[in-house]
């Protein structure tokens, strides 16, 4: 079972800065240009310790990882950053519209004890090695985790939770608004009590990560390393502990997108005889919203092919041998039927908005579009609990966590 425990955090002195000058997107999600955008915000911006520029005179000595660590000191040391003085929990909250409505999640930073996966800890999709090598070399040279992972946890009797709803009743040591116009907040909680609390909802709950699988495995093998380089340290150290967010399923606000597939394909002129023997397909009238044409339907997927939308909704067979955990999901009868067995789709691409995955298609980037409901949060906890997963990003989780609102050193607790 997981368990999570305050910490000294470091993180940004409100006296000094403005939270929007300095927050910014996981790396994931920051494109050429936006890491120009936020450079130019101000020289304390967090993307320069989290995911910071190459440059052309760049070595092996001294690079964009070393200038990380050297960032997050000369912050620190000229009290730009300040670190707790003792442990506790902070509090973080995410206002936005959806569809319309105001929504808000509610959660808090803590430290949680590396574990294998599986053990209390539980990850639901796959992970690519290139992200890992790059979240490796900067955990290594700042020594530092400079994101966090964001994870979910269920407690119907929403202890913490109530805790939290206090802790967020002032005003916020610090606030930033995104480019989305979501708005979010922070607040340290040091009250013995309510961190005694916090801390007592947590025990013996398992923990599934929703956004920052690459992060965990990381910080998994940066431990064993330190492990193998420190034969006499014990089993508590500073780098046995990982930065997560953590959110309550019982509590409102919890958003899952889903990222549609773009794909190319050798030979696109026969996808409808292709997938006809396993799909139903319905062509739609044009200028159809394909999001609502499968919304709620179980097995449909929109498809945008040669100008046109058409509705493939699954004929039930073709998923025989597959793990009952994942054979449910949408997005396994996506890759597993249309793409494996019927397309033998090798390259694919991801997209959160109909309008630019139809654009990649036209501009002929790509063959053809397909387009997915949401995976649902009970789909993710049983996914993980039957020891599977999901294609890589079958989830998306709305709001993303900012990075910049809390750092944990690894040099010491």
């Amino acid at each position: 079972m997981a368990k999570v425990i305050p910490f000294r955090g470091i993180y940004y002195n409100s006296d000094k800065v403005k939270g929007s000058d300095v927050m910014a997107p996981p790396y994931d999600v920051i494109s050429p240009e936006m890491k120009d955008e936020l450079y130019d915000l101000g020289p304390y911006n967090v993307v320069r310790i989290d995911f910071g520029k190459d440059e052309d005179s760049d070595t092996d000595q001294q690079n964009r990882y070393t200038r990380a660590a050297e960032f997050l000191e000369k912050w620190l040391d000229e009290g730009v950053l300040v670190r707790s003085e003792k442990p506790a929990y902070y509090a973080y909250r995410m206002e936005y519209l959806f569809k319309g409505k105001k929504m808000s999640i509610t959660g808090f930073f803590g430290l949680l004890k590396l574990v294998e996966l599986g053990e209390g800890v539980y990850p639901h999709e796959d992970t690519h090695s290139k992200p890992k090598y790059d979240r490796r070399a900067l955990l290594g040279s700042a020594m530092a985790n400079t994101s966090p992972i964001y994870s979910i946890y269920s407690s119907p009797e929403r202890k913490a939770s109530k805790v939290l709803e206090k802790a967020v009743s002032g005003d916020p040591y610090i606030q930033s608004e995104d480019s989305d116009g979501v708005v979010h907040s922070f607040w340290p909680i040091e009250d013995e009590a309510m961190i005694a609390a916090i801390s007592a909802d947590l025990g013996g709950k398992d923990v599934f990560i929703a956004d920052g699988h690459h992060r965990y495995e990381t910080a998994l093998t940066f431990q064993k390393s330190m492990r193998k380089n420190n034969p006499g340290a014990g089993d508590d150290e500073p780098y046995d502990y990982v930065l997560m967010f953590l959110a309550n399923t019982h509590d409102e606000g919890i958003t899952i997108l889903p990222t549609h597939r773009m794909v190319k394909m050798e030979n696109s002129s026969t996808i409808f005889d292709k997938v006809e023997k396993y799909f139903d397909i319905e062509d739609l009238p044009p200028d159809s919203d394909v999001l609502d044409a499968i919304e709620g339907k179980k097995h449909a997927f929109g498809l945008y092919y040669q100008g046109g939308f058409s509705v493939l909704k699954h004929k039930g067979h073709g998923l025989e041998g597959l793990n009952p955990a994942i054979k449910d999901l949408d997005v396994v009868v996506l890759h597993e039927i249309v793409f494996d067995k019927l397309l033998g789709v090798e390259d694919w691409g991801y997209e959160m908005e109909v309008k630019k995955a139809v654009g990649m298609v036209d501009s002929g980037r790509y063959d053809a579009a397909f387009f997915l409901n949401p995976t649902a949060v009970q789909d993710i906890e049983k996914v993980a609990l039957g020891a599977s997963r999901m294609p890589p990003k079958s989830t998306y989780f709305y709001p993303k966590v900012r990075t910049g609102f809390i750092i944990n050193s690894l040099k010491s607790f």
